[in-house]
């Protein structure tokens, strides 16, 4: 794929995000498009959002279960990237025409206090630039129509992201067993998903390491203050106006999200 149509399908996604208006699969209409396309195109709108005054705040890893994985055909996960404006606060409504077709996801969020840079890092250096974990519910998104998406979709569409939602109460790392950790996901009340820890590449530590190998290849650093989701402990739930979603981890809290039909400004770094 040439840099002309890297470009012309980078600007189609960001028109998609900023109209909510989604597009037909992008790897249907280019058959030629591989994993470096994706990639690439993913890049270029965030470059665009970083020059409209967005900052970088972490990291997203996505299909990190076997399930995912048999889904789309893939045998690795992928990643994308979270800015400034899609951090909402816990329990102040969220708009759900901010997005297009969202889903939630549970995760356990790593926050990190040092940088981590590879390739090279392991599981005892990822866990030493961890200052604490939260719980968190993370809202997926696709620009693509119908969620009809393969692996090339998704990369492209910055791993199909849309917002974060954090909870307020930090555990250290060493206090909760991260791949024993339980999840139960509700929406309004009823139990929609359950999930643990180990359901994210064995460990969500696995995950992170992953990130920090795979982007250090590239030259990224993953940077103190940053925010990392490693992945979901269960399979995404749809959501819509006047859904009230909980996630509660073992030994970890809970985080509440609040959908509501009127376009209000929640995001914390919203303008």
């Amino acid at each position: 794929m040439d840099s002309g149509t890297r470009e012309m399908l980078a600007h189609e996604l960001y028109e998609a995000y900023r109209t909510k208006v989604p597009l037909d699969r992008l790897s249907d209409r280019h058959p030629g498009m591989v994993v470096e396309d994706s990639y690439e195109i993913q890049l270029i709108q965030i470059r665009r959002r970083l020059a409209e005054g967005r900052t970088i705040v972490g990291h997203k890893v996505g299909l990190t279960s076997a399930a995912m994985q048999r889904q789309l055909g893939v045998d690795q996960p992928d990643y994308g990237h979270i800015t400034d404006d899609m951090v909402h606060l816990e329990h102040l409504p969220i708009p759900v025409d901010a997005y297009i077709q969202p889903k939630v996801e549970p995760e356990i969020a790593f926050v990190l206090k040092r940088e981590l840079r590879g390739p090279g890092v392991t599981v005892h250096q990822a866990i030493a630039a961890i200052d604490f974990v939260l719980p968190a519910i993370e809202i997926i998104d696709s620009r693509i129509k119908d969620w009809r998406i393969g692996l090339l979709d998704t990369i492209a569409d910055n791993a199909s992201s849309g917002g974060i939602v954090l909870g307020s109460t930090p555990v250290g790392v060493g206090e909760v067993d991260l791949r024993l950790s339980g999840c139960v996901l509700h929406v309004n009340g009823e139990v929609a998903a359950t999930g643990a820890g180990g359901a994210v590449l064995g460990s969500p530590l696995t995950s992170l390491v992953w990130l920090a190998n795979t982007v250090g290849a590239l030259g990224v650093t993953l940077e103190p203050g940053h925010v990392i989701l490693p992945g979901s402990q269960t399979g995404a739930v749809a959501v819509s106006a006047g859904d009230a979603v909980t996630a509660r981890f073992g030994g970890i809290g809970s985080v509440t999200a609040r959908f509501t039909g009127d376009r209000v400004a929640t995001t914390v770094g919203a303008a």
